[in-house]
């Protein structure tokens, strides 16, 4: 596992995801371009109450909205820590769910910035090895406290614009 997990950031150095960036010269003389906005350090993982906030806050904009959705929440490095299906909900949406969570867990950023970057063009992340591979579905967002990031909540069910703005309630949730 963590040597899957160092391939994965040596992978998210050299694909900056549509972050802006700013070149800069390096050794060779060449210039490199740099995110101008890194992606958030790594704080301590959410604990289980956190969690459970997270996916109540994802659920209960599903409920609103009237959406059948599965949510996943993750921890800093991927690993499952909370997980819910809505009755109605498809079968395929709690693994599509867990797959946008733990995206946005090791990649540091919301599984939108997949989405952008395939719709412009660039599928070099389909090159990724499996364990490693990013899902380019809207729904997975990454979950801050201070600014560091604690872990990550991955939702389906809905459109792609439904499962975002869920997963970002959900997000939004935990204090």
């Amino acid at each position: 596992m963590r040597t899957v997990a160092l391939a994965v950031l040596a992978m998210m150095s050299a694909l900056p995801l549509g972050m802006a960036a700013h070149a800069q010269p390096s050794q060779s003389g060449r210039e490199v371009a740099l995110p101008a906005n890194p992606p958030p350090e790594y704080g301590t993982p959410l604990n289980l109450d956190q969690a459970r906030a997270a996916a109540e806050g994802a659920m209960a904009e599903a409920s609103k909205n009237h959406w059948h959705m599965a949510v996943t929440v993750v921890g800093p490095e991927g690993e499952l820590i909370y997980f819910v299906k809505m009755d109605g909900t498809q079968s395929s949406s709690a693994l599509l769910a867990q797959a946008k969570a733990r995206t946005s867990a090791l990649f540091r950023r919301p599984t939108k910035a997949f989405v952008d970057q395939f719709t412009a063009g660039n599928a070099a992340f389909l090159t990724f090895p499996d364990a490693a591979r990013p899902i380019a579905s809207e729904g997975g967002v990454p979950i801050l406290l201070n600014g560091r990031l604690v872990g990550a909540i991955g939702v389906s069910g809905g459109t792609a614009t439904q499962d975002g703005i869920a997963a970002t309630a959900g997000a939004n949730a935990v204090k």
